[in-house]
């Protein structure tokens, strides 16, 4: 977070004792806490080219109005950047103006006023049964050793069968699945813990990789590993599926988190409830796992469409 900006030392110290925030009391993921750090910053820097009176302090903080903030985002429209974007900038401000709220009496409701237009909801995109486990039972080509092609198969096992996200399988320790069950303690966005149980399948595939495991098995030791035995990057398992889609000749959105979205939608397909599921995914909201149930009102009209005989006389 040391990014430089012309602000006065009180307003840099309370930008960074709010991302210092984020990231102890609120846990939020790094990905999370590289953006809103980043958004916060441009709009600071923004407003203090837009007022054009020298480098901003706390009182120049807690006169923020509407018009500065729609000028912002406006100037990002203009930019080329999208509402999604804009809509997380807006996340940002109202998160940094929540802190100053709480922590230097800035009143934050200012920003109460700002609205965006609804964002449309971009619905998952799950593979096809057959085409999410010809991906799991694949190991790229590139790998050097075989314990890698047992880890690989392993974590996208992993991810197809029990539904994770990447991060979270990848922050697995060995004291996480030892001794390896019916069920996997995961942590979360948040740091919130769900148990999640495991398939046979996930549990040969996992257990066939730990026999092979060639590094330290301490409890605090990483399960899935690099080639030299530092935890495994998420952005190595993305270049793996993206070996294996080329591989296979599967869909450009095939992923590691499409993975996660085929699981879902396929549990859902079956008749899963989507309470469960909204557990098993760790959802805070049951909101974001009804995004599955349009997914599979999708697939059910694609079925009758082809299959239903009124449906080719239309």
């Amino acid at each position: 977070m040391s990014q430089e900006i012309a602000l006065s030392p009180a307003v840099h110290g309370l930008l960074e004792a709010w991302t210092a925030h984020l990231k102890t009391v609120r846990q939020v993921s790094p990905h999370t806490l590289v953006n809103y750090h980043s958004d916060a910053v441009l709009f600071l820097m923004f407003w203090q080219a837009h007022r054009g009176e020298g480098a901003l302090n706390p009182q120049d903080l807690a006169s923020l109005t509407p018009h500065t903030v729609r000028a912002f985002l406006a100037s990002r429209l203009g930019q080329g950047v999208g509402h999604r974007s804009n809509a997380r900038c807006l996340s940002a401000l109202r998160s940094f103006y929540r802190y100053l709220g709480r922590y230097a009496g800035i009143d934050a409701q200012v920003l109460d006023f700002i609205e965006l237009p609804r964002l449309s909801t971009i619905l998952p995109r799950p593979l096809k049964e057959e085409d999410a486990r010809r991906l799991t039972q694949t190991a790229p080509q590139e790998n050097r050793h075989t314990w890698m092609d047992a880890r690989d198969k392993a974590l996208l096992t992993l991810l197809y069968g029990a539904g994770l996200r990447i991060a979270e399988a990848v922050s697995l320790d060995w004291d996480h699945v030892t001794p390896l069950g019916d069920f996997l303690r995961v942590v979360g966005k948040g740091r919130k813990e769900r148990l999640v149980p495991l398939i046979p399948a996930v549990r040969e595939a996992l257990a066939h990789y730990m026999g092979q495991h060639p590094f330290s098995h301490a409890r605090e030791a990483p399960l899935f590993v690099g080639e030299r035995g530092g935890r495994l990057a998420p952005s190595v398992a993305q270049r793996q599926v993206r070996r294996l889609r080329t591989l296979l000749g599967l869909p450009d959105h095939t992923t590691p988190h499409s993975l996660r979205h085929s699981f879902a939608t396929h549990l859902l397909e079956s008749g899963g409830e989507l309470r469960t599921i909204q557990e098993l995914l760790g959802h805070a909201s049951l909101t974001t796992t009804q995004r599955y149930t349009q997914v599979d009102t999708s697939h059910l009209l694609a079925v009758y469409a082809a299959a239903h005989p009124s449906a080719k006389d239309a």
